[in-house]
Protein backbone atom coordinates (compact mmCIF):
# COMPACT_ATOMS: atom_id res chain seq x y z
CA UNK A 1 0.00 0.00 0.00
CA UNK A 2 2.92 2.31 0.77
CA UNK A 3 4.86 1.37 -2.35
CA UNK A 4 4.96 4.61 -4.42
CA UNK A 5 5.25 2.52 -7.59
CA UNK A 6 1.87 0.94 -6.88
CA UNK A 7 3.27 -2.59 -7.26
CA UNK A 8 1.55 -3.89 -4.12
CA UNK A 9 -1.83 -2.63 -5.29
CA UNK A 10 -1.30 -4.23 -8.71
CA UNK A 11 -0.05 -7.56 -7.37
CA UNK A 12 -2.45 -10.43 -6.63
CA UNK A 13 -4.05 -10.43 -3.19
CA UNK A 14 -4.28 -14.23 -3.26
CA UNK A 15 -2.27 -16.53 -5.48
CA UNK A 16 -2.20 -20.28 -5.80
CA UNK A 17 0.85 -21.70 -7.53
CA UNK A 18 0.95 -25.24 -8.96
CA UNK A 19 -1.46 -26.54 -6.32
CA UNK A 20 -1.99 -30.27 -5.99
CA UNK A 21 -4.05 -32.02 -3.35
CA UNK A 22 -4.02 -35.78 -3.04
CA UNK A 23 -6.15 -37.54 -0.44
CA UNK A 24 -4.46 -40.85 0.46
CA UNK A 25 -7.78 -42.50 1.30
CA UNK A 26 -8.73 -43.80 -2.12
CA UNK A 27 -5.81 -42.00 -3.78
CA UNK A 28 -8.06 -39.12 -4.84
CA UNK A 29 -6.30 -36.41 -6.88
CA UNK A 30 -8.56 -33.44 -6.11
CA UNK A 31 -6.25 -30.82 -7.64
CA UNK A 32 -3.64 -31.30 -10.34
CA UNK A 33 -1.28 -28.32 -10.67
CA UNK A 34 -3.79 -25.49 -10.30
CA UNK A 35 -2.51 -21.91 -10.52
CA UNK A 36 -4.82 -18.92 -9.93
CA UNK A 37 -4.45 -15.21 -9.21
CA UNK A 38 -7.08 -13.16 -7.38
CA UNK A 39 -6.79 -9.39 -7.15
CA UNK A 40 -8.18 -6.89 -4.69
CA UNK A 41 -11.89 -6.14 -4.98
CA UNK A 42 -12.43 -8.83 -7.62
CA UNK A 43 -15.64 -10.82 -7.81
CA UNK A 44 -14.87 -14.35 -8.98
CA UNK A 45 -17.08 -17.40 -9.52
CA UNK A 46 -15.49 -20.85 -9.57
CA UNK A 47 -17.65 -23.28 -11.55
CA UNK A 48 -17.45 -26.84 -12.77
CA UNK A 49 -18.98 -30.29 -12.32
CA UNK A 50 -19.14 -32.02 -8.94
CA UNK A 51 -15.79 -33.49 -7.96
CA UNK A 52 -13.74 -31.15 -10.15
CA UNK A 53 -11.85 -29.64 -7.19
CA UNK A 54 -13.74 -26.39 -6.60
CA UNK A 55 -14.25 -26.80 -2.85
CA UNK A 56 -10.74 -28.14 -2.37
CA UNK A 57 -9.33 -25.04 -4.05
CA UNK A 58 -11.48 -22.78 -1.87
CA UNK A 59 -10.28 -24.59 1.27
CA UNK A 60 -6.63 -24.17 0.25
CA UNK A 61 -7.10 -20.45 -0.47
CA UNK A 62 -8.76 -20.01 2.92
CA UNK A 63 -6.13 -21.93 4.87
CA UNK A 64 -8.61 -24.63 5.91
CA UNK A 65 -6.38 -27.25 4.29
CA UNK A 66 -2.82 -27.47 3.02
CA UNK A 67 -1.77 -28.50 -0.49
CA UNK A 68 0.12 -31.71 -1.08
CA UNK A 69 2.45 -29.63 -3.23
CA UNK A 70 2.50 -26.04 -4.45
CA UNK A 71 1.76 -22.98 -2.35
CA UNK A 72 -0.86 -20.35 -1.63
CA UNK A 73 0.36 -16.77 -1.18
CA UNK A 74 -1.46 -13.95 0.58
CA UNK A 75 -0.12 -10.49 -0.25
CA UNK A 76 3.00 -12.24 -1.54
CA UNK A 77 3.65 -14.25 1.64
CA UNK A 78 3.31 -18.05 1.61
CA UNK A 79 0.56 -19.28 3.92
CA UNK A 80 3.13 -21.75 5.25
CA UNK A 81 4.87 -18.77 6.88
CA UNK A 82 1.70 -17.28 8.40
CA UNK A 83 -0.21 -18.01 11.59
CA UNK A 84 -3.11 -19.83 9.94
CA UNK A 85 -5.47 -19.37 12.87
CA UNK A 86 -4.97 -15.63 12.70
CA UNK A 87 -5.17 -15.64 8.88
CA UNK A 88 -8.50 -17.46 8.92
CA UNK A 89 -9.88 -15.31 11.73
CA UNK A 90 -8.75 -11.88 10.52
CA UNK A 91 -8.21 -11.95 6.76
CA UNK A 92 -10.79 -14.45 5.49
CA UNK A 93 -14.56 -14.60 5.91
CA UNK A 94 -16.28 -17.92 5.17
CA UNK A 95 -19.87 -18.45 4.03
CA UNK A 96 -21.13 -22.01 3.64
CA UNK A 97 -24.23 -23.45 2.01
CA UNK A 98 -25.33 -25.00 5.32
CA UNK A 99 -24.90 -21.68 7.20
CA UNK A 100 -23.34 -23.14 10.42
CA UNK A 101 -25.20 -20.72 12.67
CA UNK A 102 -26.23 -21.70 16.21
CA UNK A 103 -29.91 -22.30 16.90
CA UNK A 104 -29.52 -21.38 20.58
CA UNK A 105 -28.46 -17.81 19.76
CA UNK A 106 -30.32 -14.90 18.22
CA UNK A 107 -29.33 -13.50 14.83
CA UNK A 108 -27.29 -10.68 16.33
CA UNK A 109 -25.65 -13.00 18.89
CA UNK A 110 -24.56 -15.35 16.10
CA UNK A 111 -22.79 -12.45 14.40
CA UNK A 112 -20.70 -11.86 17.52
CA UNK A 113 -19.20 -15.37 17.60
CA UNK A 114 -16.02 -14.68 15.56
CA UNK A 115 -15.30 -11.60 17.68
CA UNK A 116 -14.80 -13.55 20.90
CA UNK A 117 -11.21 -14.31 19.86
CA UNK A 118 -10.42 -10.61 19.41
CA UNK A 119 -9.55 -7.83 21.84
CA UNK A 120 -12.91 -6.12 21.35
CA UNK A 121 -14.86 -5.34 24.49
CA UNK A 122 -18.37 -6.80 24.95
CA UNK A 123 -19.82 -3.39 24.11
CA UNK A 124 -17.72 -3.10 20.95
CA UNK A 125 -18.72 -6.62 19.87
CA UNK A 126 -22.39 -5.81 20.38
CA UNK A 127 -22.16 -2.52 18.50
CA UNK A 128 -20.38 -4.11 15.54
CA UNK A 129 -22.86 -6.98 15.41
CA UNK A 130 -25.79 -4.54 15.42
CA UNK A 131 -24.19 -2.58 12.57
CA UNK A 132 -23.61 -5.71 10.49
CA UNK A 133 -27.13 -7.03 11.05
CA UNK A 134 -28.40 -3.68 9.83
CA UNK A 135 -26.11 -3.77 6.78
CA UNK A 136 -27.55 -7.12 5.68
CA UNK A 137 -31.10 -5.82 6.12
CA UNK A 138 -32.09 -7.76 9.23
CA UNK A 139 -32.31 -5.08 11.91
CA UNK A 140 -36.00 -5.91 12.38
CA UNK A 141 -35.11 -9.60 12.90
CA UNK A 142 -32.06 -9.08 15.10
CA UNK A 143 -33.47 -10.93 18.14
CA UNK A 144 -34.96 -13.84 16.19
CA UNK A 145 -33.41 -17.29 16.51
CA UNK A 146 -32.54 -19.24 13.35
CA UNK A 147 -35.56 -21.55 13.54
CA UNK A 148 -37.76 -18.47 13.19
CA UNK A 149 -35.84 -17.08 10.21
CA UNK A 150 -36.35 -17.92 6.55
CA UNK A 151 -33.58 -19.70 4.65
CA UNK A 152 -32.63 -16.44 2.96
CA UNK A 153 -32.54 -14.62 6.30
CA UNK A 154 -30.29 -17.31 7.80
CA UNK A 155 -27.89 -16.87 4.90
CA UNK A 156 -27.83 -13.12 5.58
CA UNK A 157 -26.92 -13.84 9.21
CA UNK A 158 -24.11 -16.10 7.99
CA UNK A 159 -22.83 -13.33 5.71
CA UNK A 160 -22.92 -10.77 8.52
CA UNK A 161 -21.02 -13.18 10.78
CA UNK A 162 -18.40 -13.76 8.04
CA UNK A 163 -17.77 -9.99 8.00
CA UNK A 164 -17.46 -9.67 11.79
CA UNK A 165 -13.67 -9.32 11.84
CA UNK A 166 -13.51 -7.11 8.73
CA UNK A 167 -11.82 -9.61 6.39
CA UNK A 168 -10.19 -8.70 3.10
CA UNK A 169 -11.56 -11.78 1.33
CA UNK A 170 -14.96 -13.44 1.46
CA UNK A 171 -14.96 -17.10 0.38
CA UNK A 172 -18.42 -18.53 -0.25
CA UNK A 173 -19.22 -22.16 -1.01
CA UNK A 174 -22.56 -22.38 -2.85
CA UNK A 175 -23.96 -19.38 -0.91
CA UNK A 176 -27.25 -19.50 -2.84
CA UNK A 177 -27.54 -23.28 -3.17
CA UNK A 178 -30.46 -23.59 -0.73
CA UNK A 179 -32.27 -20.42 -1.79
CA UNK A 180 -35.26 -19.83 -4.02
CA UNK A 181 -34.81 -17.56 -7.04
CA UNK A 182 -35.95 -14.41 -5.25
CA UNK A 183 -33.71 -15.01 -2.23
CA UNK A 184 -30.82 -15.88 -4.55
CA UNK A 185 -31.16 -12.55 -6.32
CA UNK A 186 -31.35 -10.68 -3.02
CA UNK A 187 -28.26 -12.40 -1.60
CA UNK A 188 -26.29 -11.81 -4.80
CA UNK A 189 -27.20 -8.13 -4.71
CA UNK A 190 -26.24 -7.98 -1.04
CA UNK A 191 -22.83 -9.55 -1.71
CA UNK A 192 -22.17 -7.14 -4.57
CA UNK A 193 -23.23 -4.15 -2.47
CA UNK A 194 -20.97 -5.26 0.38
CA UNK A 195 -18.07 -5.80 -2.01
CA UNK A 196 -18.48 -2.27 -3.32
CA UNK A 197 -18.90 -0.61 0.06
CA UNK A 198 -16.23 -2.54 1.95
CA UNK A 199 -13.66 -3.14 -0.80
CA UNK A 200 -14.02 -6.89 -0.37
CA UNK A 201 -12.57 -9.52 -2.63
CA UNK A 202 -15.29 -12.10 -3.29
CA UNK A 203 -14.65 -15.69 -4.40
CA UNK A 204 -17.60 -18.03 -4.62
CA UNK A 205 -18.29 -21.56 -5.77
CA UNK A 206 -21.51 -22.10 -7.64
CA UNK A 207 -23.42 -24.50 -9.87
CA UNK A 208 -25.76 -21.67 -10.87
CA UNK A 209 -25.34 -20.04 -14.27
CA UNK A 210 -27.10 -16.94 -12.92
CA UNK A 211 -24.67 -16.61 -10.02
CA UNK A 212 -21.67 -17.11 -12.29
CA UNK A 213 -23.00 -14.51 -14.73
CA UNK A 214 -23.13 -11.94 -11.93
CA UNK A 215 -19.42 -12.35 -11.15
CA UNK A 216 -16.73 -10.19 -12.69
CA UNK A 217 -14.66 -13.22 -13.69
CA UNK A 218 -15.35 -16.93 -14.00
CA UNK A 219 -12.83 -19.71 -13.34
CA UNK A 220 -13.97 -23.00 -14.89
CA UNK A 221 -12.56 -26.22 -13.48
CA UNK A 222 -12.57 -29.77 -14.75
CA UNK A 223 -10.89 -32.91 -13.42
CA UNK A 224 -8.83 -31.04 -10.84
CA UNK A 225 -7.50 -28.46 -13.29
CA UNK A 226 -8.39 -24.95 -14.43
CA UNK A 227 -10.00 -25.24 -17.84
CA UNK A 228 -10.67 -21.52 -18.30
CA UNK A 229 -10.15 -18.26 -16.44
Amino acid sequence: MNDPSGRELDSPLLRGEALTRVYPDGDVHALRGVSVEIRRNESIAIVGPSGCGKTTLLHLLGGLDRPTSGEVYYKGTPLAELDLDRYRAREIGFVFQSFHILNTLSAVENVQIPMFETTLSPRQRAERAESLIEQVGLAHRRKARPMHLSVGERQRVAIARALANEPSVLLADEPTGNLDSRSQSEVLQLLEDLRGRRGLTLVLITHSAEVAAAAGRVIRMRDGRVAEG
